[in-house]
């Protein structure tokens, strides 16, 4: 059994981009976080970052239909707010998907305000920081055994 963990665009400049938004942690410390927590919760963990929509709607489907996938964790960075095709990829997924944001998007641009992800997923988490990742796969890691889709 498995999570997918997919960060979107810039994902790879964290600790040097905007720290005081997104923090110091790097991608690295957040995915090795990811990886033990994988372990405790006898769960895999595979991650991908792409700055490109496509790669991820990709490895989204190359997914999809694995029966081994309990489920998504997805930061989408910007592609939040427009990617209507990275919407339609995962509506179409039968397992849950967290939408997941460093920051708090609600009391930053209002552009941030708004996620055409959010009404397909099937919850979302923001402002914790990194600690957001973990809630989700603790959430996901929830779902072993258990038929239970968005």
């Amino acid at each position: 059994m498995y999570v997918l963990v997919l960060h979107g665009p810039n994902l790879n400049r964290l600790g040097k981009r905007e720290p005081h938004v997104y923090g110091s942690q790097t991608l690295a410390d957040i995915n090795d976080s990811l990886q033990k927590l994988g372990r405790e919760l006898d769960v895999d963990v595979l991650t991908l970052q792409s700055n490109h929509e496509g790669e991820l709607i990709d490895r989204l489907q190359e997914h999809q239909d694995d029966p081994s996938l309990l489920g998504v964790i997805i930061n989408p960075g910007a592609l939040t707010h427009y990617s209507y095709a990275l919407r339609d990829a995962i509506a179409g997924v039968d397992v849950p998907v967290v939408e997941v944001h460093l920051s708090n998007v609600y009391s930053r641009e209002p552009f941030r305000h708004h996620s055409v992800i959010a009404p397909v997923v099937q919850g979302q988490i923001a402002g914790l920081g990194a600690e957001g990742y973990l809630l989700a796969l603790r959430y996901l890691a929830t779902r072993k055994g258990r038929d239970v889709q968005r």
